[in-house]
């Protein structure tokens, strides 16, 4: 079968399409033959050698990829053979994903809702339950003020949505312009981060009242400077470093804010993560929540797909189509 291969850390350039055997499933595995993959910002870091703690890096070489959906080919051991030809969504656990067939755990494989495409599902699975996850921590109330940054990413997006349909006022801050109708198509208020003045311009739109909650994904400059806006008995979630660093949020303890990030998220919501999974999806089947795909690839272009996040020009979600 076709599959990309990491042969180093580094550049892109280091994603080599090549083949592999087929995978033969294991007790408590199903095959799944790859419709779409997805792509994430941790598989850019694990690319270029950089670990996005907890999690180790895995020694080269390799088939990255996570989450992946499509139908159900085969079944190991111990696993109901009336799930082949089920459409379904699932994390291969980190490695194998980008590929034309994938191990995922049966007890892991989601179906997919129908009016629900497999891209869609896709989009979702990773995003949509740590999405809601964060919601669930945070816990924004209505008329609270909400700062999301990078408001129009895949996980950004899908915060943008669900704190709107919570009743806060939502600004969301991107780093162009180009990007600012998509916050903007979700119900909230739109600011590029890339401006010298942008605090100031969160502050006019709150009516200098502080925020009460800030989504942190970029983290670097944009991340500190959200640390002045966040009221001292808000909330502060960091999910990301797009920037490459993550945010210093020491002082916003100090001052009694609440930080939140993975760790709490793992600890509190660990067990539930695949029913957040599977919620993200009704709430796609439902027409509550819709993922942004904002840029596709066949799996041969991958490097492409990994420079594009990384130049940061890409909106919602990247997915590879197999």
């Amino acid at each position: 079968m076709r599959v990309i291969w990491l042969t180093e850390f580094g550049s892109p350039s280091v994603l080599v399409p090549g083949e592999a055997p087929d995978p033969e499933p294991g007790e408590g595995q199903v095959v799944v033959s790859v419709e779409a993959a997805s792509v994430l910002f941790a598989d850019t870091q694990a690319r270029a050698g950089r670990s996005m703690a907890p999690f180790p890096l895995p020694t080269p070489p390799f088939v990255p990829g996570k989450s992946v959906g499509g139908l159900i080919s085969a079944v190991g051991p111990q696993v109901d053979p009336g799930l082949v030809g089920q459409r379904v969504v699932g994390s291969t656990g980190g490695l194998g994903g980008y590929a034309e067939k994938a191990l995922v755990p049966a007890g892991g494989a989601i179906p997919i809702p129908d009016g629900v495409s497999t891209a869609d599902a896709v989009a979702l699975i990773d995003d949509g339950r740590t999405a809601l996850g964060f919601i669930r921590l945070a816990a924004p109330k209505p008329d609270e003020w909400v700062l999301i940054e990078a408001a129009a990413g895949g996980l950004g997006g899908l915060l943008v949505q669900l704190a709107v349909h919570m009743g806060a006022h939502v600004i969301g801050a991107v780093g162009n312009d180009a990007k600012l109708a998509v916050v903007r198509e979700a119900g909230a208020q739109a600011l590029n981060y890339a401006q010298p003045d942008w605090t100031e311009r969160v502050r006019e739109l709150t009516g200098g009242a502080a925020v009460d909650v800030v989504f942190d994904g970029v983290g670097g400059e944009i991340g500190t400077a959200a640390t002045s806006l966040v009221s001292s008995d808000g909330r502060f979630v960091v999910h990301g470093a797009a920037s490459g660093a993550y945010t210093d949020t020491a002082a916003l303890a100090a001052r009694g804010v609440t930080v939140l990030g993975i760790p709490q998220m793992i600890a509190e919501l660990g067990p539930l993560m695949a029913e957040l999974g599977a919620a993200a999806l009704t709430e796609a089947a439902g027409g509550r929540l819709r993922p942004v795909i904002g840029q596709t690839f066949p799996l041969e272009r991958v490097a492409d797909a990994h420079a594009a996040i990384e130049a940061r020009t890409t909106v919602g979600k990247t997915l590879l189509m197999v």
